[in-house]
Formats: C-alpha cells, sequence, structure tokens
C-alpha cells in the first residue's frame, strides 16, 4: 500500500457503525473503510449502499471482512454489542457488551501494528478500560468516545439559548459517559465571556444551568424514546476523533482514557480534556475545576471504579 493509505475498521454494522460509516466517508479521510458485523449481510448490505454513493465523494474503498482484516488499520472502531433500549441505562450494558469484547478483541488486535482502538459500544468507559486491559496495548492507543458528543450537546443548547453558532462555544463535559457526568460550568465561555457575560451583552436572558444540564443528560433517553437509537450525531463525533489521530492535529477532545495521577485519581477511564494526534491521547490536561465539580468528578469516577473492578474480575484480569 502507498504510505498515504489509510484505512479504518468499523466493528458492528448496525445503525451506529453505519453512521460512523457515512460520516468517515463524507469526511474523504481515508482510502478504505471496512465493514465488520457477525451478521454478514447486515455487513454486504450497508458496504453497497455506501458505496453506491462513491461517485460524490473522494475515491474509497468501502470494503467487508473478518475480524483479522482489522488488524492492519490506522483505526479499529469499535461499535458492535447490544444497544441501549428505552428504560435501560448505559451501565445496564455491561456484562453483555463485555462479553463481545472478550470474544472479539483477541482476533481484532494485532499487537505488533500501531492501531488505535477507539471504543464507541457502552458502556463506553469501562468498555474502555476492559479494552486496555484485555489488549495490554498502551494506554494512548486505547481510548474512548467519551463525552466528545456530550460536550457537542452541552455547546448546542448554550448556542441555542445564547443565539450564537456552535462552533463558538467552548464548553465541556468530563468523567462518565452517563448520569455522573460534569458539566464544566466554570470553564463554559463564548470569546472569553461567560454565557452569562455574553448575554448580558446581548440583551438576552442568561441561560438556566440546571436545566441546560438536565437537557445534556437526558438528551440520550430522550432520542431513545422517540425514535429507539441514537445514532447520526455520535457517527459524527467519532469522525471527528478519527479526524484528529489521521491528520495528527493535536486537537482537544474529551475522549475516555486511563487517567493515572490527575484529580488523585488513578486505574480508571473516564473523560477529561486530552491531546489527540497520530499516537492517540498523548496527554491528559489539568484544567483547573472549582470545587463543587472536583467533588462531582470524583464521585463520577467512583461509580465507574467500582464496576470497572468488578469488570476486571470478570474477565479474569487484576484491577
Amino acid at each position: 500500500m502507498p504510505n498515504d493509505y489509510r484505512k479504518i475498521a468499523v466493528l458492528g454494522a448496525g445503525s451506529v457503525g453505519a453512521s460512523v460509516a457515512y460520516a468517515i466517508q463524507m469526511s474523504g479521510l481515508v482510502s478504505e473503510i471496512l465493514l465488520v458485523d457477525i451478521d454478514r449481510r447486515r455487513a454486504e448490505g450497508e458496504a453497497m449502499d455506501l458505496a453506491h454513493g462513491a461517485a460524490f465523494t473522494k475515491p474509497i474503498k468501502i470494503s467487508i471482512g473478518d475480524y483479522e482484516d482489522c488488524r492492519d488499520a490506522d483505526i479499529i472502531v469499535f461499535t458492535a454489542g447490544a444497544n441501549q433500549k428505552p428504560g435501560e441505562t448505559r451501565m445496564d450494558l455491561v456484562h453483555k457488551n463485555t462479553g463481545v469484547l472478550r470474544d472479539t478483541l483477541p482476533r481484532v488486535i494485532d499487537p505488533a501494528e500501531n492501531s488505535i482502538l477507539l471504543m464507541v459500544s457502552n458502556p463506553v468507559d469501562v468498555l474502555t478500560y476492559a479494552a486496555l486491559r484485555l489488549t495490554g496495548l498502551p494506554p494512548g492507543r486505547v481510548i474512548g468516545s467519551g463525552t466528545v458528543l456530550d460536550s457537542s450537546r452541552f455547546r448546542h443548547l448554550i448556542s441555542e439559548h445564547c443565539l450564537v453558532e456552535p462552533r463558538n462555544v467552548h464548553a465541556y463535559v468530563i468523567g462518565e459517559h452517563g448520569d455522573s457526568e460534569v458539566l464544566l460550568w466554570s470553564k463554559a465561555n463564548i470569546a472569553g465571556l461567560s454565557p452569562e457575560e455574553f448575554c448580558r451583552c446581548r440583551g438576552i436572558d442568561s441561560p438556566d444551568r440546571e436545566t441546560v444540564t438536565a437537557g445534556v443528560r437526558n438528551a440520550a433517553n430522550e432520542i431513545i424514546s422517540r425514535k429507539g437509537a441514537t445514532y447520526y450525531a455520535i457517527g459524527l463525533a467519532v469522525s471527528r476523533i478519527c479526524e484528529s489521530i489521521l491528520r495528527d492535529e493535536n486537537s482537544i477532545l474529551t475522549v475516555s482514557s486511563l487517567v493515572d495521577g490527575l484529580y488523585n485519581l488513578s486505574g480508571v477511564c473516564l473523560s477529561l480534556p486530552s491531546l489527540v494526534n497520530r499516537e492517540g491521547r498523548v496527554r491528559v490536561l489539568p484544567v483547573p475545576l472549582d470545587e463543587a465539580e472536583n467533588m462531582a468528578l470524583q464521585k463520577s469516577a467512583a461509580v465507574l471504579k467500582s464496576v470497572q473492578a468488578e469488570i476486571a474480575q470478570e474477565i479474569g484480569l487484576a484491577h
């Protein structure tokens, strides 16, 4: 293959996997997208549908294959597993999807290659931890989509209220991708102004923080109750992470990864603003938190660490 040949493998050709593949195809980032699914006919159908649009995108090969065909991919995007159902939490999925991970990863990962494993299946923080332990890869090469989507939801809701373009809003969600996630209101800003200051400049009411926080935390459940699943926005979020990796951007993204030392946390995978480039996650940033945010992060980490310890025992690995 030529040196600039880029390949992304997507494991799981369900709604999330197909949306990820579609977003990546539209981005023009890669030379090949490989789809792998236990339901091979489903993967074939998705690959055919995507390939039929090849005249409208940059040249790309859409292929299907087996788990072993993933091993030379630049990025392996893991979306396989059970989906969250109405009334079900992401944590309810943990035992089902850990089993999928345990059965699949040994066939997918070649330690001699430099692939980056990007976990998307839920609960993403716990599965990122399990994948890290199962593969033995360096922590920077096993990352989860984390709260990249949650941070986008946060920015969207602030932008709607403040009547400003979402890309001008800087705001992060950290901790668990789930009920204990922490919205960093202390760091949210628009052109260096807090949302409240910006609204005063525009002569409009300030956003109600509790309403926005609830809107971010409940977003997935609201969508699932209406259409059964969420997949378009996470497809775009994953494509954005892949772009940062493949273009060696040194972007700041709230991916989920192993945290050891910051905020007195150790041995837990969760989301924090992180520097992401061609090597994967290269550094977690020590963003100053106010007291309430730090306490909430500690609680979120405790929730995750207890589940991760349970999963470590389940898969026969020391925590």
